[in-house]
């Protein structure tokens, strides 16, 4: 019995803290838009999973088909490898026609093309946070 009650808490534990590891993303009233994890999943307000985004740059819907690409220069894909969009190492981000539709501060800012303000984020790589805001999620 104490084995299973063991095992329960280290279960607890587990979840708890992988809870912990996601960030938030907000809107930009700073209010709660989803969150992605340290490992890539990305999850409503609610907590469901509703995608991952791989190491390598896969990114994939929540039943784990791939509905996209993030290249590493910045090159944005679906799931057929057409070009949607850029992500440029200055954070601007632009359509696959190369308009710009929004920008990445390195503050963790996330605005439109307009320069309004439509997010924040801290501790996520910015093609993450361009795929949550920008392309996929």
């Amino acid at each position: 019995m104490k084995r299973i009650f063991a095992i329960l808490m280290a279960l607890v534990v587990i979840a708890c803290g992988s809870t912990a590891m996601a960030q938030r993303m907000q809107n930009g009233s700073y209010g709660t838009a989803g969150y992605i994890k340290s490992d890539g999943t990305v999850q409503d307000g609610s907590y469901r999973t509703i995608g991952h985004i791989k190491s390598d740059g896969t990114v994939q819907d929540g039943s784990y088909r791939t509905i996209g690409h993030i290249k590493s220069d910045g090159t944005v894909q679906d799931g057929s490898y057409h070009t949607v969009g850029h992500i440029k190492s200055d954070g601007t981000v632009q359509d696959g026609s190369y308009r710009t539709v929004g920008h990445i501060k390195s503050d963790g800012t996330v605005q439109d093309g307009s320069y309004r303000t439509i997010g924040h984020f801290s501790g996520v790589k910015k093609e993450w946070a361009a795929a949550f805001y920008f392309f996929f999620f």
